[in-house]
């Protein structure tokens, strides 16, 4: 299992340079490893281990039995849920199969890898729109500053060419800032998207099943039903027809136990409660991310929470005439470089806003 799960430690090692946020990153680092590690999970259950057991009272071998109704699926009875275990059925939607019975067949358990491995891709869709129009730019620009240890002489040289930088491109970081916003979006879209996906892909019993799952949290055989073996039975039927020796085709029935519908059942409720969250932590970054839009005295704020060493003359100043692009570059740079360095910065944009007659900081 360790080497299983040994590939994903590389992809959630902190980043060098930082050019989103936390809710960015629960979307494209924590969501996409959670969601290869579930998919590699039931890969090796499935593959390595033993995902189906039938058992019949004929003489077909177990391995055939097994073999086929894993690949023609199996099905429970509707009406079975709403019967009395022990005395008028064995399991729950487990019964006698007669016709006009409405059966309920189960086959997402073969594509339960390949759907959380296409979810995991498309979580890092937005990642892949806002690093393609990034272009590394950041990370050219930090220019050493990142680090508090630099020789006098680079510091003033690196301080001189990013201030060089931001003054002429004043004003035309608008797009990149944007482009941000329209990724942050693409997260809350993929979110509910998904939701929607898994909702259809498990019979329309996702939407609801969390909360099916917090109402009977504790097991109870009284109930007619647990919630989580309703969508991920234990013990379903399975029918194998062949022919007889004198030519006549025979039906066979057989019981399967699913024990993959065991670690599936915890990956969808733990992802049910995990993508709620989700939902609702994007939602109130894109209402964050809109605040910043429409309230430049609030950017201000967000520059003083990051670099505290800032005096309020100083970033009133710098900000005063600052586009919301050019105040998410500043931000940007101020989530990667080295506090005093940027209080540096800071101090000689308002020298070149002031005219050249602000004291030095020094």
């Amino acid at each position: 299992m360790d080497q299983l799960f040994s590939s994903l430690k590389n992809f959630i090692k902190p980043q060098s340079c930082i050019t989103d946020n936390a809710i960015f990153r629960l979307h494209y680092k924590f969501s996409v490893c959670l969601l290869v590690a579930f998919s590699i999970m039931v890969t090796a259950r499935q593959y390595f281990g033993d995902p189906i057991d039938c058992i019949s009272r004929d003489d077909i071998p177990n391995n055939l039995l097994d073999t086929f109704c894993w690949i023609h699926t199996t099905f429970s009875i509707d009406e079975a849920w709403f019967k009395k275990v022990g005395s008028e059925i064995p399991y729950p939607g487990v019964d006698k199969t007669t016709e006009g019975k409405k059966r309920i067949y189960h086959a997402y358990y073969q594509w339960v890898c390949f759907v959380l491995f296409f979810q995991a891709i498309f979580f890092y869709v937005p990642r892949y729109v806002w690093k393609a129009a990034e272009g590394g730019r950041i990370k050219n620009l930090i220019l050493g500053l990142n680090s508090p240890i630099i020789s006098k002489k680079d510091k003033e040289t690196s301080l001189e060419l990013l201030t060089g930088y931001l003054r002429e491109n004043v004003g035309k970081n608008n797009t990149q800032f944007f482009v941000f916003c329209f990724a942050e979006l693409l997260n809350l879209l993929n979110v509910i998207l998904q939701m929607y996906v898994m909702n259809r892909f498990l019979g329309g019993e996702f939407i609801k099943y969390g909360y099916n799952v917090i109402a009977f949290s504790e097991w109870d055989w009284s109930l007619r039903y647990d919630p989580m073996i309703k969508v991920f039975p234990r013990l379903t039927k399975c029918t194998f027809h062949r022919y007889g020796s004198s030519g006549d085709v025979q039906k066979h029935d057989a019981m399967c136990i699913l024990p993959i519908n065991i670690i599936n059942e915890k990956i969808y409720i733990f992802l049910w409660f995990w993508f709620v969250f989700l939902f609702l932590a994007t939602l109130g970054g894109l209402a964050y991310r809109a605040c910043t839009i429409m309230m430049p005295r609030l950017r201000t704020k967000i520059i003083a929470s990051r670099c505290r060493l800032a005096e309020e003359k100083v970033l009133n100043k710098v900000l005063e005439d600052a586009q919301v692009g050019d105040w998410f570059l500043l931000d940007l740079l101020a989530k990667n470089m080295d506090s005093i360095n940027y209080k540096d910065l800071l101090w000689k944009l308002y020298k070149m806003k002031d005219g050249g007659k602000a004291a030095d900081a020094i």
